[in-house]
């Protein structure tokens, strides 16, 4: 059985995530989908949240699950016997990051690929820092992230 992961913050997930996801979850049996901390970031919405927000932005794909970890990364992919990770590439900026990333992971885990997947076109210019900036002045999210999260924002910008 082919298992991978894709790791991230995901604050919020957006629809080029979700493309990502479909698209990775027709390459293997079984896909995991992991919030992980990144220090170096102040987020919106808390790691339930966003499990949460994952989880119903992903409902339709069925060998996908949504986990949660607040340890390293390649501890986690030992731990769950998973082979091979999926990261998405909006830009040459995302390769240079994702290719010293997918290093780092080959020197601690020798058996485990990366691969890497194009975003969707349509979806080239979303980040998730641009929607949070976006829904904190209130624009207009809509078609950025799946429904589920444009409510969540609207419902977190107002408190």
């Amino acid at each position: 059985m082919k298992k991978a992961i894709c790791t991230g913050s995901f604050d919020p997930v957006t629809n080029g995530h979700v493309n990502i996801f479909e698209r990775a979850a027709r390459l293997v049996d079984e896909l995991i989908v992991c919030v992980f901390v990144n220090e170096h970031k102040k987020f919106l919405f808390d790691m339930q949240e966003r499990v949460d927000l994952l989880r119903a932005a992903t409902a339709h794909i069925d060998n996908l699950t949504v986990d949660a970890c607040t340890g390293l990364a390649a501890d986690y992919i030992k731990q769950h016997d998973i082979g091979l990770i999926i990261r998405g590439l909006r830009s040459a900026a995302d390769f240079e990051y994702e290719v010293n990333q997918a290093q780092m992971m080959r020197h601690l885990l020798p058996n485990v690929d990366t691969i890497f997947l194009l975003t969707a076109p349509e979806f080239l210019f979303i980040s998730s820092s641009g929607v949070r900036e976006l829904a904190h002045f209130g624009g207009d999210v809509h078609g950025l992230v799946p429904q589920c999260v444009e409510f969540a924002l609207q419902t977190k910008v107002r408190d």
